[in-house]
């Protein structure tokens, strides 16, 4: 069992106002609160990251922001945040935020989003890690996403056991139950298959 005490939410930069996914943002806020969950995020005051920020820290939650200097310098970073880590550039800040963080949260948002879930998600494919990794898909944002996985396993680019290595959620208190009941079990076939071990 993993017994999260700190999560890495990916999320986007800009909030498109949507009231579901605001009540979303809400719902996960308190559920991280309530269990006593450090959210660790990008660092940002802007956006869908602002926004659950501002929501823990109203809850009186604790927030870890880890933002390069390049994005401090131009003033995006949360100046009201519990603990803020300067990193010099975007490698060493998802690193750190991946070394904090006892599992993985994917919120709506655009190409870094993506490319954040898809890094860890690969790692943990991998053996690299062993962290769960959920996604709080809000009104179907990220089905077509799943729908493409499932192609994948379909054209037998992915496997189901690696595919099904992420929880799909759409409630919040839900996805961390279950990521906080997670146990990784590495595919070790992915390598023996290709003469890597």
């Amino acid at each position: 069992m993993n017994r999260l005490k700190s999560v890495c939410v990916y999320c986007g930069s800009n909030f498109n106002g949507d009231e579901n996914l605001r009540n979303a943002i809400k719902q996960l806020a308190q559920t991280l609160v309530t269990k006593n969950i450090t959210m660790v995020y990008g660092g940002g005051s802007v956006g869908v990251m602002g926004v659950i920020a501002n929501d823990i820290l109203n809850l009186e939650g604790k927030v870890t922001g880890v933002i390069p200097q390049f994005l401090m310098d131009k003033e995006v970073g949360h100046a009201g945040i519990t603990e803020m880590i300067v990193t010099e550039n975007m490698h060493q800040r998802k690193q750190k935020m991946a070394d904090l963080s006892d599992g993985f949260i994917i919120l709506p948002g655009g190409f870094g989003t993506l490319e954040e879930f898809f890094e860890v998600l690969t790692w943990l494919q991998l053996g690299l890690h062993s962290k769960p990794i959920g996604v709080l898909n809000v009104d179907g944002f990220y089905d077509p996403l799943f729908a493409q996985m499932d192609l994948m396993v379909q054209n037998r680019f992915l496997k189901q056991a690696n595919k099904d290595l992420v929880f799909n959620e759409s409630d919040a208190s839900v996805l961390i139950e279950k990521m906080d009941n997670f146990s990784a079990k590495p595919d070790d076939v992915w390598f023996r298959d290709r003469n890597l071990v």
